[in-house]
């Protein structure tokens, strides 16, 4: 047909070529718009992040700034200085108090309670009176037994008499002689007996709390009243087994209780057990120690303290100075750190660890890491940083109560 284009006439390959041709430079055309889009794209980015990046190192310097012109002013601390004093030296246990004499008053034998002498909590003497039994029947046994010594007595008398004249046996004699002794024996056993029912205070201390009531029969061993002598009591202790080699009898033993807080009690060993406790490996040690007042009581608990020979020269500073910590012990150490504008020193706190040795009292021995003389902060050392600028003031560092009381 004629309206039918046929590939092969020459006029109509013309325009296949020229349609084959059109996508090809429509794609190279806008090759360059998409590499424009790109560029511009990149560039805004790296100038946002580039802006982002500035702003940062802006904002930094400017708090470093801030910071570096805002310096806390030094610390106003207290400073003392390392001295070299004697220490003194202690071998330290914890312990229990002990009465020297110490009994619960009781009955030898049976019977009812007639009377009560003395009065709960009461001082007495060795010897005071104290409760009496009924003796009734035993005194009329005595009485009984009185009689027949007299008796017997007289017989006795008797026949010595007719044994000289020969009128009576020697045997007469030997049995007369028999009974006194026998009465006179039945008087003692009764005597004894009237003597046990009057129970006395064996030794003078002090009485407890009364256990019996008038009429009550009492059975024997029964409790009537503790009795305790407080002159002087026993400081039962114990050392570690390493410590045999310092400790002797006759040594000085400060002894504290919880009860009096700042009160030094002074004992005196009188016994080293001479064996070791397999399980513990301690030794124990009892000290006597007087107790003029009676403050302190049998069973209350002790620290014990053996004064050992001390040890001269050593490093010594206030117990406040130092800051314990699990990870060790330290001093702020106070040394010039360069000066300021005005030619002044500039002071700076420096941690310095150290080795503590025996406590006492307020101050603490420092084995190592401080020399003698040297400047540290008394107290306060929660609120210095290492390398800390401070300035001493002329006020002493503030002291623990001498003698503390518990809330």
């Amino acid at each position: 047909m004629d309206g039918d284009l046929n590939p092969l006439h020459p006029g109509n390959a013309g325009i296949a070529d020229a349609v084959a041709r059109a996508p090809a430079d429509r794609m190279i055309g806008d090759r360059p718009k998409t590499l424009r889009w790109l560029l511009i794209v990149g560039v805004l980015l790296a100038l946002v992040l580039g802006g982002f990046y500035g702003f940062n190192r802006y904002r930094a310097q400017a708090i470093a700034n801030f910071f570096a012109s805002n310096k806390p002013p030094p610390a106003q601390i207290a400073a003392v200085k390392a001295t070299r004093e004697t220490v003194p030296r202690f071998a330290t246990g914890i312990g229990s108090l002990a009465a020297v004499h110490q009994v619960t008053v009781t009955p030898e034998i049976g019977g009812r309670v007639t009377r009560i002498m003395f009065e709960p909590g009461a001082t007495v003497a060795a010897g005071d009176p104290l409760v009496q039994i009924n003796d009734g029947p035993d005194r009329g046994d005595l009485a009984n037994y009185e009689a027949q010594a007299r008796l017997a007595a007289i017989t006795l008398q008797r026949s010595q008499e007719l044994v000289k004249r020969q009128f009576t046996p020697q045997q007469t004699v030997d049995q007369n002689q028999a009974q006194l002794d026998e009465a006179r024996a039945q008087i003692i056993k009764t005597e004894a007996i009237i003597a046990q029912k009057l129970i006395r205070a064996p030794f003078a201390g002090r009485l407890g709390v009364r256990q019996i009531e008038l009429g009550q029969y009492l059975s024997p061993g029964a409790a009537i009243v503790t009795l305790t002598e407080l002159k002087h009591l026993y400081v039962n202790f114990t050392l570690p087994s390493t410590d045999r080699g310092t400790i002797k009898l006759g040594q000085k033993v400060n002894v504290t209780a919880d009860a009096f807080p700042g009160r030094i009690f002074t004992a005196t060993i009188a016994t080293i057990e001479p064996q070791i406790r397999a399980d513990t490996r301690t030794i124990m040690v009892q000290a006597t120690l007087a107790n003029p007042d009676d403050a302190l009581l049998p069973g209350m608990f002790v620290n014990a303290a053996v004064v050992l020979p001390p040890e001269p020269d050593q490093v010594v500073l206030p117990d406040t100075a130092v800051d314990y910590t699990l990870y060790g012990d330290s001093v702020y150490a106070i040394r010039q750190d360069g000066t300021d504008a005005g030619g002044k020193p500039v002071l700076k706190a420096f941690r310095t660890p150290v080795k503590t040795g025996a406590r006492w009292g307020n101050k603490v021995a420092i084995l190592s890491g401080l020399d003698p003389g040297a400047l540290v902060v008394g107290a306060g050392q929660i609120k210095l940083q290492d390398g800390a600028a401070v300035v001493v003031t002329g006020n002493p560092p503030p002291q623990p109560p001498a003698n503390p009381t518990p809330q």
